[in-house]
């Protein structure tokens, strides 16, 4: 909206939304975490039932602080505003799962879910082509089979990111380093620039979060936060120009979250038994099994994303 009326004070604009966007998030987290629903702690997760008592889904907060930031403090364009529209959409579903005296079930939350990743897919092919980049090479995909892909792909980044949100810090902290990665991997290929600013606001609100959640943390995004960032990350995956680095990009997302999905998966649809001896989501695994603090957990998950992803950028500029 500013940029619209100051189009010869577009640094300074950036400028103060950057830092709006942080302070608008502390503000509002010390002030209105209390009126947020108390985690009751879960029994099938290590060291779950500590969290019980705290405030949970914060993810509110830190997302409409983004998004009222974005709507200020951006040059948008309407493919941008129904992007921020779904993020917003798919925060409060996992806010109404977090308020919700019984949890959700899974088939309810998946179907939301292919819903906004539908959207999220149409809205794409609406304003793109189904074309991916490599390089000096650009391979164009049939419209229904890229459709298909971006459509698995959105879904399956909300769940992997809902299910590595176990650790104070750990899946707001990795998802900062994926967007980073993508915020890099746009200035070596020159596209998706019109996330650019979104994609800096969006990692800025999650810092503000953080302040609060780093161990030993005072509150907790939920799934709020979690199914939030996860379809904005595909989103800023998609507007990259090579959806597949999605996969280098949130490595260690895929890893910790997904493993567990592939696991629950093949018993109930195949009954084929996987990874018998290793707990899912791998930050319970190491965690229980190899003794790693929280701590711990946190900073190595993290030095190994940084390290996939400083080996991803370095191939593209090569």
């Amino acid at each position: 909206m500013l940029p619209y009326f100051f189009a010869d004070k577009l640094e300074w604009i950036a400028f103060v939304g950057i830092l709006a966007a942080f302070a608008g998030t502390c503000f509002f987290i010390s002030k209105c975490s209390q009126y947020l629903p108390k985690d009751l702690g879960r029994d099938f997760a290590v060291e779950g039932k500590k969290s019980a008592g705290k405030p949970r889904g914060a993810g509110i907060i830190f997302i409409l602080v983004f998004a009222v930031a974005t709507l200020l403090f951006s040059n948008l364009s309407l493919e941008i505003c129904i992007y921020l529209m779904l993020v917003v959409i798919e925060m409060l579903t996992g806010f109404f799962d977090d308020t919700a005296e019984k949890p959700w079930g899974e088939w309810k939350k998946g179907l939301l879910d292919l819903f906004v990743a539908v959207a999220v897919t149409g809205t794409y092919l609406y304003y793109n082509s189904s074309t991916l980049i490599f390089g000096d090479t650009v391979i164009t995909l049939h419209p229904a089979l890229f459709a298909v892909c971006a459509v698995v792909l959105v879904w399956a980044a909300i769940n992997v990111t809902n299910c590595a949100d176990g650790v104070d810090g750990l899946s707001g902290t990795l998802v900062i380093v994926t967007l980073t990665s993508f915020y890099v991997i746009d200035k070596i290929l020159g596209t998706g620039s019109d996330m650019a600013f979104p994609v800096l606001l969006f990692m800025v609100c999650i810092l503000g979060y953080l302040w609060y959640n780093a161990t030993p943390s005072r509150l907790l995004m939920g799934d709020a936060g979690s199914r939030a960032m996860g379809v904005f990350i595909s989103i800023v995956a998609l507007k990259s120009g090579n959806p597949l680095l999605f996969i280098p990009a949130a490595f260690v997302l895929i890893m910790d979250g997904g493993l567990g999905l592939l696991k629950v998966s093949l018993i109930r649809v195949l009954k084929i038994r996987i990874l018998k001896n290793t707990l899912t989501p791998l930050h319970d695994h190491v965690r229980k099994k190899l003794e790693w603090s929280n701590t711990q957990t946190v900073f190595r998950f993290v030095i190994i994303q940084v390290v996939v992803s400083f080996a991803t950028v370095y191939m593209l500029m090569l």
